[in-house]
C-alpha cells in the first residue's frame, strides 16, 4: 500500500434528515462518519463552467485518495482544511482493496 502521500486530514460527513413534527419540514444535519488521512490532488484546469439561475458557476474539482473503505458513497461530503467538498464521483478502487479515489467539487461563484 502507498500510504506515504496521505498527508491531509479529511472528515467524512453524512447527511442526517429529521422531520420537524410541527411544520413537516426537513431539518438537515451533517454528522461525522470518520476522520481519515487522505491525499488531495487538484484536477487540471478546464472550461468546466455552467450557468445556474443566471450566474456563471465554476466547479473546482479535486481527486481524493484514502485507504480502502466500503462505507462512503456520493451522498456524503468531505471537510478538508476547513473547506467543504461534495462527492460527485466514486469510489473507484485502486489496487486490490489498497486505496479508493473520489472526485469532489468545491463550488465558487
Amino acid at each position: 500500500m502507498r500510504s506515504g502521500k496521505l498527508n491531509r486530514v479529511c472528515e467524512i460527513q453524512y447527511k442526517y434528515v429529521n422531520v420537524n413534527t410541527d411544520y413537516g419540514t426537513e431539518e438537515i444535519t451533517w454528522l461525522p462518519l470518520a476522520t481519515v488521512w487522505c491525499e488531495k490532488m487538484d484536477v487540471l484546469p478546464s472550461r468546466s463552467e455552467k450557468v445556474l439561475s443566471g450566474l456563471e458557476v465554476s466547479a473546482d474539482q479535486s481527486r481524493i485518495r484514502m485507504v480502502y473503505r466500503t462505507d462512503i458513497d456520493n451522498t456524503m461530503r468531505m471537510l478538508i482544511e476547513d473547506k467543504l467538498y461534495q462527492i460527485v464521483s466514486g469510489p473507484a478502487e485502486i489496487g486490490h482493496k489498497d486505496l479508493i479515489e473520489f472526485v469532489v467539487e468545491k463550488y465558487s461563484v
